[in-house]
């Protein structure tokens, strides 16, 4: 973090502000300044950019903290004794403690579920994280004040679909334009979020835009490459094809896992490490990425079949649904239908996220004792229940984390338009059943079909997958199994028959995720407990 000193204030930041010529100041730690002596607590509302800070007031004796609305910067703490420490690192925080802290077992119940720990849990006992859209007021022997200071507001306003598109393509030009102050380039994967990025920025621009993609000398059954090269000569960019194969992937698969503070199960974050180190040597500093459209415009498949889920659930009858709640126990329990279907007839959340690993009968299996925690209480509104859940646990924690942390190493920023403040607040005002529509992405297909080819549309969605499995276990084989096992021999968190099973599974490329993530944990457990 940057610090800014002045006489009463002593200001750390580290991001970007938007709109930045509207200050009239060309210092971040200025117009900071100037908003706290203004509006106090209250001028974090009025920000609109990437940023985690603290302001430490002199005269009042106070720390005053927040984060941007995603998350996209993380901000650590540590209070003990009257002792605030506070960093965008937990390594930072490690290296003034005296003592390594205990593992916090509520994250690692969080990690397994959804890819990454959430909420205020770190891996560490004592050391939390400032949640996103908050901010912490820390006095000296006073109780520490935390606060949301932006929740989404899901009143429909908006239940007319053309209107509905033109104010969409005119939120998305503006979150592209106030995102162009260091000349970027974009990451094309071949679908439509970047490519729908891509081909808008060309136009604002006027001019051809570097594009870079990532693919796979094997296992061509994860590329995308020809899908970016129709989208890269319908915007005649300047196109640059990064290849990564086995090799590639094992020699940055532990030089990855390093860059996190805590372990991280989203694979994706090797083969982003090794495109994002191939974009520097182009002297590239800045890229535009498409994360969180999937999560406004309901991108992936499952939403429409978790939306079946929950009208099936109220179609049902109490009788019906007695009856299917003595019999549910005696279905298969393995798949992922049979638990959605337990939850419905259990009366549970029926979604939990997209990043959702292992469920709840899962880690009843996994775990000799499972760690609880509580839930997120559902919105009224389902549609916009599942968008909300996944903004929350999977966007804010495992995507923007992996964003964070592999473009910093790699001294590169990258910007989400998607995620921006405006098309945030906009798409939750929309009537659900327009959002819904009858296809997924439904809006943003409507407006990307003026901007790029009907056959990136129309295509079968794929994510930024890879052969990480296939990889790993080709390279690492049985040693897979005997780390976990070697790691679990200590702590005694998990059954071990369990993790056996898992391990066979994932040796025919099913629950392959499952054991990644008890992978990475394990890696991670051996170097810093063991």
């Amino acid at each position: 973090m940057k610090r800014y000193d002045f006489e009463d204030l002593t200001i750390y930041f580290e991001g970007e502000i938007y709109k930045f010529e509207e200050y009239l100041i060309n210092n971040i730690g200025e117009i900071l300044k100037d908003l706290y002596i203004k509006y106090s607590f209250d001028f974090v509302s009025k920000l609109d950019g990437v940023f985690a800070f603290c302001i430490y007031d002199k005269i009042k004796n106070l720390y005053f903290c927040s984060r941007d609305r995603f998350g996209n910067i993380p901000f650590y703490y540590y209070i003990q004794n009257e002792k605030f420490i506070f960093s965008t690192s937990i390594k930072d925080i490690l290296k003034e403690l005296p003592n390594l802290p205990k593992l916090n077992k509520i994250a690692l119940s969080k990690y397994i579920q959804h890819f990454s720990t959430f909420g205020e849990d770190t891996f560490y006992c004592d050391i939390y994280k400032l949640e996103d859209s908050s901010y912490l007021i820390f006095e000296p022997k006073k109780d520490l004040i935390k606060k949301k200071y932006y929740k989404i507001n899901t009143y429909k306003a908006v239940n007319d679909e053309n209107i509905a598109l033109n104010d969409l393509e005119e939120l998305l030009y503006s979150a592209i334009e106030k995102r162009l102050i260091s000349s970027p380039s974009t990451l094309l994967s071949g679908g439509i979020d970047s490519s729908l990025i891509s081909s808008i920025y060309t136009k604002i621009s006027g001019r051809k835009i570097d594009t870079f993609s990532i693919g796979y000398n094997e296992y061509k059954n994860y590329c995308e490459l020809p899908y970016a090269k129709i989208t890269s000569n319908h915007i005649n960019s300047n196109h640059h094809e990064i290849i990564i194969d086995k090799k590639n992937y094992i020699d940055s698969f532990y030089n990855t896992l390093e860059f996190f503070d805590e372990p991280h199960g989203d694979s994706a974050a090797v083969p982003l490490n090794f495109l994002l180190k191939n974009v520097k040597d182009f002297g590239v500093n800045s890229l535009l990425s498409g994360e969180g459209a999937d999560e406004l415009f309901f991108g992936y498949d499952n939403y429409a079949k978790f939306l079946k889920y929950h009208n099936f659930e109220k179609s049902l009858s109490k009788e019906q649904n007695e009856f299917l709640n003595e019999i549910i126990s005696a279905l298969q329990n393995n798949t992922k239908e049979s638990e959605y279907l337990r939850r419905v007839v259990k009366k549970q959340n029926i979604y939990n996220s997209f990043g959702e690993i292992f469920n709840d009968i899962q880690k009843r299996k996994l775990f000799v004792k499972v760690p609880t925690f509580k839930s997120e209480t559902p919105k009224q509104d389902f549609v916009d229940n599942m968008s909300y859940i996944d903004l929350k646990l999977w966007v804010s924690n495992p995507v923007l984390t992996k964003v964070y942390k592999v473009s910093k190493e790699n001294s590169l920023q990258i910007h989400t338009p998607f995620l921006d403040n405006d098309i945030l607040k906009y798409v939750f005002s929309i009537e659900s059943s327009i959002k819904m529509g009858n296809t997924n992405k439904y809006l943003l297909k409507k407006i990307a079909s003026k901007y790029i080819p009907e056959q990136i549309i129309n295509r079968t969605k794929k994510g930024f997958n890879s052969p990480f499995n296939e990889w790993l276990q080709d390279e690492f084989g049985s040693s897979i199994l005997d780390t976990i096992l070697e790691v679990n021999r200590q702590t005694a968190f998990f059954n071990e028959n369990y993790i056996r099973q898992i391990y066979t599974l994932a040796s025919s490329n099913k629950f392959k995720q499952h054991l990644y993530s008890l992978f990475v944990f394990s890696l991670w457990y051996k170097k810093v407990y063991l």
